[in-house]
Formats: structure tokens, C-alpha cells, sequence
């Protein structure tokens, strides 16, 4: 059985992800003053009472004026996030999805500006879907803002909460009353599903592929750069193993990056990289690999998770008999510091080469987890040292006395050394790549770590 579901919806800007955000303890939404901030649905876990559920932040359901579906832009009068308008009609289709998946709905209006015409479509929306819905009025951080709350008694929904969530008032008594409707649930085990991060600059098509994946319009999917700003969750099976997809906001060069939201999407990116398995890394066919592509890998790099390179859009490049070999070369030598991880050519689009995605990146994942036993290690680090000897440094020469793989994920390598100061860049990559010629640790990053012995040390 999953875990309940509660879903925050409402017209745009009356707060959700602020609400969303004090509820599951950590600033994991994307929160702007700017209605349409919110556009996919967003997941997280929460506990409140010893009762743990899942809260689904949506975009604003909102309602569509004649000049909206005329094409017009909105007036100043319900201004709209700037580049949020064309997005109506799909925030509000993954508001009703989320409403359709819940167990309890909160329903999210504003006090402060009254009951409104956007307030009563939810209402509607909402009377049809037959949930339990709790009617918060948020914004209600004076007395007289929350004398006025009772209005939205009129939308019928029962009982009005009053709340405030950017200061927390009222909210705990709320989430009291959400408990307490939720279905009985026994704890599931911990999540041992595979992480799946796609990542990559703004319009290469992360969104796309998580759809072509799922099968499913699980993200908006447009092409105007930057739709994406929030990390998504989004889990699914692949022959018996549970995998989690996490589509993120598209990271630009630092130096186009926008103060405020699209700077926090950004960082939101980052943090999915560093809690994934394996990052998928997405590359626009059309224009080969760019600084911005080979920043964003190093990125991974630091991280030392687990890799696939995709090159999207592949159906829109021209085909002569040696591009594959050419283009994977072009690859290579601009990711030469990750030449160890797989390439694949896609089209999200189309559906090409997709099917090889996942299973790719199993692979990476099972490659991640390769222990080696000590002794063949030792075997196969005594045969490099005798095949190439360490270069002397300042007249002394490296001594490698023992090695041991001390952890998986990512495989972490421990030389006994008599100087750790002796070791030379190139002799500790040359050292990798023996590793490599005789394990599978494809599309994995490799720490070798250099420690002192303890009768060398003064």
C-alpha cells in the first residue's frame, strides 16, 4: 500500500509552496511572489503526529479569461509570473492529476485579498472530485485579516482554517485535522529504489525523455527554456527494480543565471545530483558538446556518481556513414576527463534509443557497487608497479605496500604508501586506469586514496 497523499492546490500565488515547504521542514519548493512560480507537481515526504504522508505542492489552478484563450497577455490586474501565461492550461491539468491521486486535499485561498472568482472554480473543482478538502485561509497574520477568513464559508467546503504559512500560525492545528483523515498505512521499507538524475543545460530535452520513459505527460514538457525549476520525483519499475526519476531545472553558465527563482532551481539541480545513483547527463545533438556541458560534468565528477551521456535531438542531425564514430569522438574529447563513461544517441522525441537508457543505466548503478577482493587487487597493483615503475621525486621513489577497496558507491581504493607527497597526478591516473582495464566500472568514477604507513611516518 502507498503512502497517503495529501495535495496542496489553489489559484495561483495564495502561498502553496511556502505551505509546502513549512510542512516537510526544508525549502525544497521554488517559493516567488509571482503567480505561476509553481508549475509541475512537486513530491516530498512529511510526518506530522507520528503519521507520515506524502504532500504534493501544485501549480495554481487558474481560471482562464476569453482573452487568456484569446492569446492576450494578462493585465496588470492578475499579473502572472513573467513567462508563465502560456503555462495556464497545463498547470492546471497537473493540478487536477494531483487532486485525482490524493487521499486529502488542502485547499489553499488568500485572506488577505478575499474570497475570488479563481477561489470558487476550485471550489467547484474540487466538490466534483468527492475528496476530503480542509479550506485553508492563508495570509491571515492579524486578527483582521482573519476575521475576514470567514467568507470562504460560502464556497461550502466546511470549516475554515485560518493560517499563516510563512509564520506557521494555525498550521499545526490544520495538519491535526489532515491526519487524522488519512487512511491507515504501514510503513514501507526504505527506499531502495535506483536514482536516476537527468540533468543538463536549459532546452536539451530533460523533460521529454522523463515523459518517453514513463510513458506518461508525468512533466510539462515545452520548449521554451527553463521550464523545469523544481527537482521531481517520479517513481517506476524496469524489470523488477524500483527506479526513482528525478527531472531538474536546467543549469545555465553561472553568469546567466538569474537572482531569485532560477538561482535556486539551479542549486535545487545540483542537490539532485548529489543524492542520485546515476546522472544522466543530456546533450544537444545539434550543437555538440558546449563549456556549459563539460561545467555541468564536473559537477558530476566532484560528486563521483555514476554517469550516462545522452546525446539528444539525434534525429535532427544530418547522417553520413561516419558520424556516430565522429560525433562519439568529439564526445570523448571533450569530456576526456570522464572518458570512461558510456554514450548513447537518442531522441526523446521520437522515442530512438530510448529503450537502451535504463538498462544503461543499471548497469552503471551494478558497476558502482563492484567490490574487488583484496588479493586480486594487491595482484593487479604488484603487476603495474612492475610494468611501470614510479618516477623518483627530489631522489626518493614511491613505495605502494598494500591497497584495499574500502568502500562501493563510489568504489573508494586505499594505497598503503610510504610518502603520500610522492605520488604524481599522472602516476595515480595511470594507476585507475589498470583498475579499469581489468574491472567493469563503466560510467563510474574511481577515488584512489594514498595514506602514509604507519612505521614511515616521523
Amino acid at each position: 500500500m502507498r503512502m497517503p497523499m495529501v495535495a496542496l492546490v489553489g489559484r495561483p500565488n495564495v502561498g502553496k509552496s511556502t505551505l509546502f515547504n513549512r510542512i516537510i521542514g526544508q525549502r525544497l519548493a521554488v517559493v516567488d511572489d509571482r503567480p505561476g512560480t509553481t508549475r509541475d507537481r512537486l513530491h516530498a515526504t512529511a510526518e506530522w503526529n507520528g503519521v507520515y504522508f506524502t504532500v504534493v505542492d501544485t501549480g495554481g489552478i487558474e481560471v482562464l479569461p476569453e482573452r487568456v484563450v484569446r492569446g492576450e497577455k494578462p493585465g496588470p490586474e492578475r499579473p502572472l509570473a513573467e513567462d508563465s501565461a502560456a503555462f495556464i492550461p497545463l498547470i492546471r491539468a497537473q493540478a487536477e492529476h494531483a487532486i485525482a491521486e490524493a487521499d486529502v486535499v488542502v485547499f489553499l485561498t488568500d485572506a488577505s485579498a478575499g474570497l475570488t472568482p479563481a477561489d470558487r472554480e476550485v471550489a467547484d473543482i474540487l466538490r466534483r472530485s468527492q475528496k476530503p478538502v480542509f479550506l485553508a485561509a492563508n495570509k491571515a497574520e492579524s486578527p483582521r485579516v482573519r476575521e475576514m477568513a470567514v467568507e470562504f464559508y460560502e464556497l461550502g467546503l466546511g470549516e475554515v482554517h485560518p493560517i499563516s504559512a510563512l509564520h506557521g500560525y494555525g498550521v499545526a492545528d490544520l495538519l491535526d485535522k489532515v491526519v487524522q483523515a488519512l487512511p491507515t498505512w504501514e510503513a514501507e521499507p526504505e527506499d531502495e529504489s535506483v536514482k536516476l538524475a537527468i540533468v543538463g543545460r536549459p532546452n536539451v530535452g530533460k523533460s521529454s525523455l522523463l515523459n518517453q520513459l514513463l510513458g506518461e505527460e508525468r512533466a510539462i514538457v515545452s520548449p521554451v527554456p527553463g521550464t523545469t525549476r523544481d527537482a521531481i520525483d517520479t517513481r517506476m519499475e524496469w524489470e523488477g527494480t524500483p527506479i526513482t526519476l528525478i527531472d531538474t531545472a536546467g543549469i545555465r553558465r553561472r553568469g546567466r543565471v538569474q537572482p531569485g527563482v532560477e538561482r535556486y532551481s539551479v542549486l535545487r539541480a545540483l542537490r539532485a545530483i548529489q543524492r542520485s545513483d546515476v546522472t544522466l547527463l543530456m546533450i544537444d545533438a545539434t550543437e555538440g558538446v558546449t563549456a556549459q556541458d563539460a561545467h555541468i560534468a564536473s559537477f558530476i565528477l566532484e560528486e563521483r556518481c555514476g554517469v550516462v551521456v545522452l546525446v539528444n535531438k539525434w534525429d535532427l542531425v544530418p547522417k553520413k556513414r561516419q558520424t556516430l564514430q565522429e560525433y562519439t569522438a568529439h564526445v570523448r574529447e571533450a569530456l576526456k576527463f570522464m572518458d570512461y563513461v558510456p554514450v548513447l544517441f537518442i531522441s526523446a522525441k521520437t522515442g530512438e534509443g530510448v529503450d537502451r537508457v535504463i538498462p544503461q543505466a543499471l548497469e552503471v548503478h551494478q558497476a558502482r557497487h563492484y567490490r574487488i577482493p583484496t588479493g586480486e587487487l594487491n595482484r593487479l597493483i604488484r603487476d603495474a608497479v612492475a610494468r611501470h615503475a614510479p618516477p623518483p621525486k627530489a631522489g626518493r621513489v614511491l613505495k605502494i605496500y598494500y591497497a584495499t577497496q574500502a568502500e562501493v558507491a563510489p568504489p573508494t581504493f586505499v594505497f598503503s604508501v610510504n610518502d603520500p607527497e610522492l605520488v604524481h597526478f599522472t602516476y595515480e591516473r595511470y594507476l585507475e586506469n589498470r583498475i579499469r582495464e581489468y574491472y567493469p566500472f563503466t560510467g563510474v568514477p574511481l577515488r584512489l586514496v594514498f595514506r602514509q604507513r604507519k612505521s614511515d611516518r616521523p
